[in-house]
């Protein structure tokens, strides 16, 4: 097959990971000749391309492929996907993220590619939004959804939004679940105490690791006020922060108002290659985002034997199941977030136990060869579907 995806930026994140894993594979795996399609990496998280880790993937960078909604940049976009697209001559045009998904999709069908496929890895729209911008970004979505053949959901929770939202059809829906390099996670224990010194934590500490951004709606601000009491219960909790963001200054503000600086960690931003080990070095992941498709960091944390406390939103219900892999909790709540992560400091077979079974269901399940050969399936179907003869 000729496949080309399209993704609006290639930074350091699931959806960029995701992508890049399937490009390989699709590569590697099954001989096919793709193109991936992407704007400048801008933006704080980095950009994954320069860590050395596109290896054969050919790559077309279309510099007005941006995030920001630029009418005059968005048409001159436009009109350089379709001049991409037009001379690749793609069999399947596969898109992700909200700009590269709707222009990617509105160049594929004006270009009447036989096979158009778009990932949702997190909705665009969502309720802490303006009204009015909400609805603008579901009523474009339901747009480009009509121009295209089938809708890719990382977790069923996609899948009910956005049929709930009017965006399409559920029998347009499949969900493939995001696909990683599951083996560096089942060997995140093999460095855990030199990790731990590195990061000055003893023996003795719990550590509760959040992998996030710092960034609005990712919740770090409910964790801060929820570790005052598990600090006061349990003075062996230490706190890991993976990532980095805009709100870094903020959130090191609100830990010294409350007197807990001694007990948060910040890493920084660091490499997707970085994350096994750090999960190795934590006791359990939290995570308090209030919006989320299926965040990569609780399978991940799942097949590396860790438990996980978690809001429920999306997704997280599908890998964070409560007695079995984690706590499930409503969002926006503080107390019985604490009440969870006290109860998991103090009870190191619970973690061990919820860990391990979360180990057995989902390491499988996540490799990213099971991704690609489920959106190739995909793929082909469509391809037969599409052939005159069908």
């Amino acid at each position: 097959m000729r496949i080309a995806h399209v993704i609006t930026r290639m930074i350091v994140g699931g959806a960029q990971e995701n992508t890049l894993l399937c490009c390989l594979d699709l590569i590697r795996q099954y001989g096919d000749d793709v193109l991936l399609v992407t704007g400048p990496a801008l933006g704080p998280e980095g950009d994954l391309l320069s860590q050395g880790r596109a290896g054969e993937v050919p790559l077309a960078l279309v510099p007005s492929m941006r995030r920001a909604i630029h009418p005059w940049r968005d048409a001159v976009c436009y009109r350089a996907l379709r001049r991409v697209l037009s001379e690749f001559r793609p069999d399947v045009v596969h898109t992700h993220s909200a700009k590269g998904g709707f222009l990617g999709r509105m160049a594929a069908h004006a270009l009447r590619v036989p096979a158009i496929v778009h990932t949702v890895h997190g909705a665009p729209f969502h309720p802490y939004q303006r009204w009015i911008a909400r609805e603008l970004f579901r009523r474009c979505e339901a747009y480009a959804a009509r121009r295209c053949h089938a809708i890719v959901s990382v977790a069923d929770a996609m899948t009910d939004l956005l049929v709930e939202a009017g965006v399409a059809p559920r029998e347009k829906f499949t969900t493939v679940y995001s696909g990683m390099d599951v083996e560096p996670f089942l060997a995140a224990d093999q460095h855990r105490d030199a990790v731990r010194r590195e990061l000055g934590f003893a023996p003795e500490h719990i550590v509760v690791g959040k992998i996030a951004r710092l960034f609005h709606l990712k919740g770090h601000e409910y964790l801060i006020q929820a570790a005052r009491t598990v600090v006061a219960q349990c003075p062996q909790v230490r706190f890991l922060l993976v990532g980095d963001g805009i709100l870094r200054q903020s959130l090191e503000r609100q830990i010294a108002e409350a007197g807990l600086t001694p007990v948060f960690h910040f890493t920084g931003l660091v490499p997707p290659s970085r994350i096994p080990a750090l999960l190795g070095a934590m006791d359990m992941l939290v995570h308090v985002s209030l919006r989320e498709g299926l965040a990569r960091a609780l399978p991940q944390a799942l097949i590396a034997g860790r438990p996980v406390v978690s809001y429920d939103v999306d997704g997280a219900r599908e890998v964070v199941i409560t007695g079995e892999t984690g706590v499930l909790l409503p969002p926006l709540t503080v107390a019985p977030l604490a009440e969870a992560l006290v109860q998991l400091a103090q009870d190191p077979e619970l973690r061990r136990r919820l860990g391990e079974q979360g180990r057995g269901r989902f390491a499988e399940q996540f490799r990213h060869e099971t991704m690609t050969r489920q959106l190739r399936e995909l793929y082909q179907r469509l391809l037969d579907e599409s052939a005159p003869n069908s």
